[in-house]
């Protein structure tokens, strides 16, 4: 996909699923209904893949900060 984890307007009702390592999501979670999104989080190519803890963290952090780091001390 071409959309950026960055170009997102953030709700507080959103969420994030994300897939195993070695194949990600099924196509058929992929196109379910409710999921209204795919989005990227670029790399340099050549390089290794981000591992599904990494990716997960810069998504959640993202959300979080564009939600005023709501709930955070």
């Amino acid at each position: 996909t071409e959309r950026l984890y960055t170009q997102v307007d953030w709700r507080s009702d959103d969420a994030l699923l994300f897939g195993p390592e070695p194949t990600g999501l099924p196509q058929e979670i992929l196109d379910h209904p409710r999921v209204s999104a795919h989005l990227r989080i670029p790399m340099v190519e050549g390089n290794r893949s981000l591992n599904l803890a990494n990716s997960a963290a810069i998504g959640l952090y993202e959300a979080w900060r564009c939600l005023g780091f709501t709930g955070g001390a």
